[in-house]
Parts: structure tokens; sequence; C-alpha cells
């Protein structure tokens, strides 16, 4: 499973009412970020998201609502009691500035790695170090923004569904499940043999999350999210009457994103970083769901688990 929260929907300045875009991804063997501007662990902290689980934060780019909040993010992870390290990967030059607001934060109790990425698609795999050992597979896209930006989609590979009945017609003893189901073979005391295929029903999709915002549309976008359990896209404002004005500042409206929902085939479509002066997103919410019905104009501190139902509308 993955647990998504967004503890922000806001973009350029973080308001009394709405925090500054970010995401929060956990899964058993630990938790993934995409973002952080200023007052974002305030934010983590009213959406009650356990970052203490957090090894990899993911930055879109390097305007301030999306990195500023590096230092308090990182002093709240110490304050978490972090020790693992902090892998920080984003567009190329993240290096410098990461370690100009980490200045602020000297001494910290875990280690941080700073990677950078190329300019161009690309993924990576990210293996959590704990004792679940699960792997997190990150795909990432260049967007069209003013400076190097990236889309980021997070995959999960689900294990096959385990057969207890026929595990307990082979006589297989209640210990040697997990085994089984994690993919090795086991031998019982009385010599048998028993290999995963005999105890599993097939394989599962794979859960994903795409993530874009600060973008002009274009068709990759599409292509990069296609068939993506929930795709969280930017919708500065959903007032057509402000494209003109977006589009200059290569933003994306509501119907942008529902747009791109629907060509990529999506199950669900969240909006998120909406312009300091959009005061109510739901009042204009049916330009998207004209295009893509399963679309949700996001709040702050929004959460869902995949593949389960929404448990906050």
């Amino acid at each position: 499973m993955i647990d998504i929260t967004l503890p922000g929907t806001g973009g350029m300045m973080p308001l009394e009412r709405r925090f500054l875009t970010c995401l929060f991804a956990g899964f058993e063997g630990g938790g993934v970020m995409i973002d952080c501007g200023e007052c974002t662990q305030v934010a983590l902290r009213k959406a009650d998201c356990r970052v203490s689980r957090l090894s990899l934060l993911l930055i879109t780019h390097v305007h301030a609502d999306h990195i500023a909040g590096l230092p308090g993010l990182c002093l709240t992870l110490q304050n978490a009691g972090k020790t693992s390290p902090l892998v920080i990967v984003g567009p190329r030059g993240l290096a410098k500035i990461a370690e100009s607001l980490l200045c602020i934060a000297r001494g910290l109790s875990f280690p941080v790695e700073v990677r950078e990425l190329p300019p161009a698609f690309g993924g990576f795999d990210f293996d959590f170090e704990n004792e679940r050992k699960q792997t997190v597979r990150v795909d990432y896209l260049p967007l069209r923004h003013g400076i190097p930006c990236y889309g980021y989609r997070l995959t999960l590979a689900r294990l096959p569904v385990f057969d207890p009945a026929a595990a307990k017609a082979l006589g297989i003893p209640v210990k040697y499940y997990k085994i089984l189901h994690g993919g090795a073979e086991v031998t019982l005391d009385d010599g048998r043999i028993i290999r995963p295929e005999q105890v599993l029903l097939g394989g599962r999709e794979p859960l994903s999350v795409c993530y874009f915002t600060d973008t002009l549309p274009f068709t990759q976008l599409a292509e990069f999210a296609a068939g993506a359990d929930l795709l969280i896209s930017e919708g500065m404002y959903g007032d057509e009457e402000m494209r003109e004005s977006i589009s200059e500042k290569k933003h994306m409206m509501f119907a942008d994103s529902a747009k791109i929902a629907r060509d990529a085939n999506v199950n669900r479509l969240w909006l998120t970083h909406y312009s300091p002066a959009l005061t109510n997103p739901k009042q204009y919410i049916e330009n998207a769901k004209k295009i893509f019905p399963r679309t949700t104009a996001a709040y702050d501190g929004i959460t869902t688990v995949l593949p389960v139902k929404e448990s906050k509308t």
C-alpha cells in the first residue's frame, strides 16, 4: 500500500488557511516527500504525517515555495530521532542551494546526500534502508517552467496474492507463509521443497502516483502519467479568464490538468498548487470535472491509501 497525503496545496507563499504544496507518501519501508516550502514541517505535523519514516526527498525545482523549508524539515527530522540517511534528489544546481540552506542546520543527527538529475527523462530504484527492504521506482520528466523543473512518478510493485487454502492443503506451517509470499522457496521438516508458485495466485498491477506542478501543459505529461492510480497536478486558477496570465508564467489551469488526466486514463485527479488569490478552489471544480469527472479540488491534509478508497473527501 501507499499512504498519500498533501500537507499543503498552495503556491507562492504559505497562508493562514493554506500551506505550500507538498506530498508525503508513506510505504511500509519508509517515506518519500516531494517538495518542502516554507512552513512544511508545520503542515506535516498538522496532517499527522510520520516524518520519522522519511528517507527520500524529491525537489521539483528550486523556487523558494518548493525548497525554502529544507532547514526546518531537517531539524524536525532530527527532533524525531532520525539517524538514517536523507537522500535529496532534484535538478542540477540543487547541491549548492541545499548546502546554503542547511548552513543554518549544522550538526544534524543524520547524513544528507544530494543527487542531481540530468536534464532528460529517466528513473531510478530507491531502496529503503530498514528491515522491510522495500523498493520504490522513481521516474522523472523535465517539465516546462522558467527554470529546470521535474515531474515525478512513484511506482510500487506489489506481491502476488497468497493462497492460504493451497498452503493449508499442502500442510505448510504458517511460519513459512511470509517467506513463500516474498518469492522464496522453503524446505519443510519432512524434506519437501515448496516453491512460491504452488501457493501464489498470480501477480497484481503495481501502484503508482504521479505529480506535476509548475509547468505548461504538453503531450508528454499524459504519456508519463498513463494509467496512474492517482495524478496530483497543479491548478493555479480555475477561471479561464486567467489563462493568458498563467500561461505567461508557465503554469496550468484546472482544465489543463483535467485534460492530462483524461488523456492518461488515470484513476483519479487531485488539483493542487493554487494561487494565493484563489480563495475557494471548489468554486471552479466543474471546469475540470466536465473534462475529467473523477477530479477533486485537494485541500490541506487530504489523504488516501492506494489502492483503498479515499478516507477523506
